[in-house]
């Protein structure tokens, strides 16, 4: 039968998944970095995915397709929720969004809380959440509402001694080098900044010139959200320096 369906442009699309969390019959999904049609007759043409495409990838066509069928997207949202249930948390770490805890811990030869995060022999890492690569993190994670945004080269971390304690603490954090990542971080953070509540904005980077990317994204990001955002910028030396602050 001929009827109205959901296309995809995958030259637009950016793989940020916000089209397969509003469509609640499972009729899309992430395949290769890219949002797919999965099934026809999963896609009942109503378009609840269209808005939040942040990239304009998503559309309507009229072609030969199966019908709707709501039993069987009925059968496959539930055998979904089964699967998600038994799912035992041994994927592919990449893809798996988590918050995480700190707990007062006693390591080695001393306590570690949070008062004193530090022992002679190891220190607390402060990273809030999982994953970090910003091509990684999905755009609509919980996580997101209402943080701190940490926005680094990802360079910076080594270079700079003190970067849990300094830049990540109380803060959730996606790196990203923009001279070897494929793309521009524009599109991916504007709809992080878009689709969340975010307090402030600050951004980590290299002395070296490459590292200009990574903050021009943020700004273009910044202006294409809509949003007026405290934002600061803090520039490290290759020597390990804080040059800019």
């Amino acid at each position: 039968m001929i009827r109205q369906i959901i296309k995809i442009d995958e030259s637009k699309c950016n793989g940020c998944g916000l089209c397969v969390t509003a469509c609640h019959e499972g009729a899309l999904g992430i395949i290769d970095g890219k949002a797919k049609l999965l099934r026809d007759d999963y896609c009942d043409g109503l378009g609840n995915c269209l808005p939040v495409c942040p990239t304009g990838a998503l559309l309507f066509e009229n072609r030969e397709a199966d019908a709707f069928d709501e039993v069987a997207v009925q059968d496959n949202m539930k055998q979904a929720k089964e699967v998600e249930k038994e799912k035992l948390p041994c994927g592919c770490p990449g893809s798996q969004s988590k918050v995480i805890k700190r707990q007062t811990l006693s390591i080695g030869r001393g306590n570690l809380n949070s008062t004193n995060r530090t022992t002679n022999e190891n220190t607390i890492s402060e990273l809030m959440q999982w994953p970090v690569q910003i091509k990684l993190v999905p755009v609509n994670a919980p996580y997101f509402d209402n943080c701190n945004l940490l926005i680094a080269a990802d360079c910076t971390a080594y270079a700079y001694g003190n970067f849990h304690g300094k830049f990540i603490k109380n803060k959730v954090t996606i790196i990203g080098c923009p001279k070897l990542d494929e793309g521009n971080y524009a599109e991916k953070l504007t709809a992080i900044i878009k689709n969340n509540n975010i307090k402030s904005v600050s951004v980590v980077k290299m002395e070296v010139p490459c590292c200009t990317g990574i903050l021009n994204s943020v700004k273009e990001a910044l202006k294409n959200s809509g949003k007026i955002i405290p934002w600061s910028i803090s520039t490290i030396s290759t020597s390990g320096e804080i040059i800019e602050e």
